[in-house]
Formats: C-alpha cells, sequence, structure tokens
C-alpha cells in the first residue's frame, strides 16, 4: 500500500511539472515545423538554377576540338593524369569538347588564366563539357581531382590581343606538378 502511494505521488508531481513547463512535447512539435518551413524554399530554388543551361558567350562557328582525358598516357611513357591534347590553337567560336575517356575526370577553366570577360567553365566528373572559346587570349584548365598531379591543359585562341592575358596566366601559382606543367606548355607555346 506504501509502494502504492508513493507510485502515485510520483505520478502526480510528474504531472505538475510537466504542466508548469507548458508541455514540452507541444514544444518539440511546434518547433519541427518551423525548421521544414525554412528550409524548404532554399530546396526548392536549387534545382531551378542548376537545369537552367548557360549559353554560349559567342556563336558557334561549327569546328569542335576534342580533348581526351586520361588516367593513363595512351601513347606510352610514365604519363599519368593527362588531357590530349594538352596544348591547342584554336579560333574564335571554335567548340572544345572535353571526354572523360577513362573515369574520375572533368575539366574546368582555372581563374586567372582566362581572357578577360570569359565566363570559363566547369565540368562535373565522368561527363563530357564543350565550351565555345569566346575571344583570343590564353584558357588553362584543370581537371580539379587530379589538378596537383599535373592534369593541366592550355588552350591558346588565335586572333587580335591574344597575348593580351599571356603575363597574367603566368602568374598563376598552381599546386603540386601541376606549375612545371604549365611552365612547359608556355616554353611549348613560344610564350
Amino acid at each position: 500500500m506504501k509502494r502504492n502511494a508513493l507510485m502515485g505521488s510520483i505520478a502526480l508531481v510528474g504531472m505538475f511539472a510537466l504542466s508548469a513547463c507548458g508541455g514540452r512535447e507541444a514544444d518539440d512539435t511546434t518547433a519541427a515545423p518551423a525548421e521544414a518551413e525554412v528550409e524548404a524554399p532554399v530546396a526548392e530554388e536549387a534545382p531551378a538554377e542548376a537545369a537552367a543551361p548557360a549559353e554560349p558567350e559567342v556563336e558557334a562557328n561549327g569546328t569542335v576540338i576534342e580533348v581526351q582525358m586520361y588516367t593513363r598516357d595512351p601513347d606510352g611513357g610514365t604519363g599519368m593524369q593527362v588531357f590530349k591534347p594538352k596544348l591547342l590553337t584554336a579560333q574564335v567560336g571554335d567548340t572544345v569538347t572535353f571526354v572523360p575517356t577513362d573515369p574520375t575526370h572533368q575539366s574546368s577553366s582555372i581563374e586567372g588564366m582566362i581572357p578577360e570577360g570569359a565566363r570559363g567553365w566547369e565540368g562535373e566528373i565522368n561527363q563530357s563539357v564543350s565550351y565555345v572559346l569566346p575571344t583570343p587570349g590564353v584558357y588553362g584548365y584543370q581537371c580539379v581531382p587530379h589538378y596537383a598531379a599535373g592534369m593541366v591543359g592550355m588552350i591558346i585562341v588565335e586572333g587580335e590581343g591574344q597575348d593580351a592575358n599571356v603575363e597574367a596566366a603566368k602568374a598563376v601559382s598552381h599546386p603540386g606538378l601541376a606549375g612545371r606543367v604549365f611552365e612547359e606548355l608556355f616554353t611549348e607555346a613560344g610564350l
């Protein structure tokens, strides 16, 4: 009997404590929808932005140049993580298409290594990406996961003002082997 009275008292005290706090359960369920309301608009906006394709900066002229992305140089040697070709010359309006011949590669322009006013590009891993070259100048590019391993390349777009961004492009600092590869590319291009 004493035990039942003790248990009843504990239950009664618990109910008073819970009602004095305003009922925690009601607070918890009220907080959950507020968090969901805050997150919902952000989730709805992201897909709309991702779905909008980027318009080319200039009209394509019909010339397409493919650059293959390899884990091992197919021409022999000890080359690992390479673009083929890694140095090319092109014209305004040419389309360069980067093809992930081997998995785990992508192509992105390098900030500071594209002519002023050009937007550049950012490809996805294991996906082809095409870019219509909008203006003369030097365009440096990389495979983001293998940048430090020296997986970089350069496009020289011929035309008036093609040397305008050469010094700025040379001044860009690169991690690991990428700096040495760019030195070789600038030398090979005669810049």
